[in-house]
């Protein structure tokens, strides 16, 4: 989910967000005993959310336990074990693996075809484990990139198709309310894929990597090369667009909102309400503004799955 899907600290309560770090530990803990130390670099805080959002409808209550770690030597942090988190485990492999493939055939990374070549053994057991979840990612991560490939100029077409991926992860991760998640999933994929195309348009416009903005709006400047020689600037262009943007952003997040609404939410609703209404819509505001976002677990969109 790229670093988008975050926690807004400043409004969130001690214990909700020790909590918060117990499901990311729980996960970071799960995937070292299972796959080993490596795999570990794979996990972001999106996972955290994702296994406390599956897991809010579990009347079972958290019970986290003290323990250290390799980064956490000297004092113990709270870690939380369920099924949620194995799964988000899992998944976080599973777009490990996706991403070495991509780094390997677009980019000739040496160090990722060593990389995929040790996890293609913990990929194939984990295929077998969720074989729905990894036919659904591998298809529509094909739609998407053959999208990217023709430089499609609709929005709406290249974001359906990585909504597709998330409302994949969402229902498979589910034990029950399958389309109730899915729905979740789809329409924060919808959002996740507007607000990184708007974030990074500097970068691609530097790159002359693909972003649907750029095509859909006309951008009028060069797409690659140096800025300065452009007819419009990137800052010119961002304000061109902002008013579509925001919309279609703010909408997004309204319709996430409801359907956030129809799950009967069993334990860590702080947790859920905080990122859903406070971190996202703080981080769309920043995008939109064009604010230095503080976003350190950012991943680049088309490197991530």
């Amino acid at each position: 989910m790229l670093g988008y899907v975050k926690i807004y600290k400043p409004d969130m309560k001690v214990r909700e967000y020790e909590i918060y770090n117990g499901y990311y530990c729980g996960i970071c803990k799960y995937i070292g005993s299972r796959y080993g130390q490596l795999p570990r670099m794979s996990l972001s805080y999106d996972a955290a959310f994702l296994a406390v959002l599956l897991d809010s409808v579990d009347a079972e209550p958290d019970r986290p336990t003290k323990e250290h770690c390799i980064v956490h030597h000297i004092n113990k942090r709270p870690v939380v074990r369920n099924k949620s988190i194995e799964y988000a485990g899992d998944l976080m492999l599973i777009l490990a693996w996706y991403k070495l493939l991509d780094d390997a055939h677009d980019e000739g990374k040496t160090s990722a075809k060593a990389a995929s070549l040790l996890l293609r053994r913990q990929y194939r057991k984990l295929s077998q484990k969720h074989p729905a979840l990894c036919k659904g990612i591998a298809e529509h991560l094909a739609e998407l990139s053959a999208l990217e490939e023709a430089k499609c100029d609709s929005i709406d077409a290249a974001a359906e198709a990585f909504a597709k991926i998330m409302e994949v992860i969402f229902r498979e991760g589910s034990t029950n309310l399958h389309e109730t998640f899915a729905e979740i999933g789809y329409h924060m994929g919808k959002w996740i894929y507007l607000i990184d195309a708007l974030d990074d348009i500097e970068e691609n416009i530097e790159s002359g990597a693909y972003n649907p903005l750029l095509y859909r709006f006309d951008f009028q400047g060069r797409v690659s090369g140096d800025p300065a020689l452009a007819d419009e600037t990137p800052e010119e262009f961002r304000q061109r667009i902002r008013e579509r943007m925001e919309f279609n952003l703010y909408h997004y997040l309204a319709v996430l909102g409801e359907k956030i609404e129809c799950l009967d939410i069993q334990k860590n609703k702080g947790i859920i309400e905080n990122v859903i209404y406070f971190g996202m819509n703080r981080t769309t505001e920043e995008i939109l503004e064009h604010k230095e976002t503080n976003n350190n677990q950012k991943e680049d969109l088309h490197e991530s799955i």
